[in-house]
């Protein structure tokens, strides 16, 4: 069925109050959107910060009557304080479309090749080129499906090495994009990392679905994760973490082993390269639409 949506941009301090407002009024759910461009990458743990200016969305049934539930919001939001000089925000209405959004979003996720071997593959669609190395994906809720340049900048790297027959540790693993690459790739096993508990089963999910042996890919929580010595490990997470676990990753990597970072921007590449150059031989960084790959080797 369509949906009524009403929308107001307002300031960081009165956000919950617009939200107060919307849910009062009847809405079924409130949503949050930047509304000037102002992407906040690495939060600090335990906080929500939002945008200086902030898009709040409620939605309510198409029935709702779009006039009086406009003149109830307007009235309460004359009992929100206002700086001096300033006005109150204006709500604004339209009808949102019925759609099976997941459906919209399948139909807009198509097979993609990265480096001169890999495809991925969405599993509901079929291989272009059967006789390529082919990973069919389901992302499920978790990160990575290879549309982000993070996840393309990894798998171009994947696609170039000799991973035959090599131990590999998938830290930070997502949907296990990575990982199981690696093992289609040619890859002995894996050790998948993840947060997350719905990442590591999205990741076994996508092990099924490529008909790959469970025993070859494991998944862990980080307080749960074997003491290995990988010849390769790839880390697609955040720079802040990144920088934090620079211990914990190089002791899972055996001397002259690989290691693959991803997840940082280009201005944090140094930082970056610097927390690990302790342990490894830092290589130029890659860079692809303002993100960054950064490789070494263990000493």
């Amino acid at each position: 069925m369509p949906w009524l949506q009403i929308k107001v941009e307002t300031q960081p301090d009165q956000a919950e109050q617009y939200e107060d407002l919307l849910l009062t009024a009847g809405c079924a759910v409130v949503t949050y959107q930047d509304a000037a461009d102002q992407p906040i990458f690495e939060p600090d743990l335990g906080t929500t910060p939002l945008w200086s200016r902030t898009t709040i969305t409620g939605l309510f049934a198409a029935e709702q009557d779009v006039q009086a539930t406009l003149d109830q919001l307007q009235a309460a939001q004359q009992q929100l304080p206002l700086p001096a000089n300033a006005e109150h925000p204006p709500f604004k209405a339209e009808i949102l479309e019925d759609k099976d959004w997941e459906r919209e979003w399948m139909d807009s996720y198509h097979p993609m090749q990265f480096g001169t071997r890999l495809w991925v593959c969405p599993s509901w669609r079929e291989a272009p080129d059967p006789d390529a190395v082919n990973m069919m994906l389901d992302p499920g809720l978790a990160f990575g499906t290879g549309t982000h340049p993070t996840t393309a900048l990894c798998l171009e790297w994947l696609d170039g090495q000799a991973l035959e027959g090599q131990h590999l540790v998938d830290y930070g693993c997502g949907s296990g994009i990575l990982g199981i690459a690696a093992l289609l790739l040619g890859a002995r096993d894996v050790v998948a990392v993840d947060i997350d508990p719905q990442a590591l089963t999205a990741t076994r999910d996508n092990l099924a679905r490529n008909r790959l042996a469970p025993e070859r890919l494991q998944t862990f929580l980080p307080a749960d994760a074997p003491a290995v010595q990988a010849d390769t490990l790839v880390a697609n997470i955040l720079a802040g973490p990144l920088v934090q676990l620079a211990p914990t990753l190089a002791t899972l990597i055996r001397p002259g082993g690989r290691l693959l970072l991803s997840g940082l921007l280009a201005e944090q590449a140094e930082e970056v390269s610097t927390a690990y150059n302790e342990w490894f031989e830092m290589e130029p960084a890659v860079e692809k639409e303002g993100w960054i790959r950064l490789t070494g080797t263990k000493r």
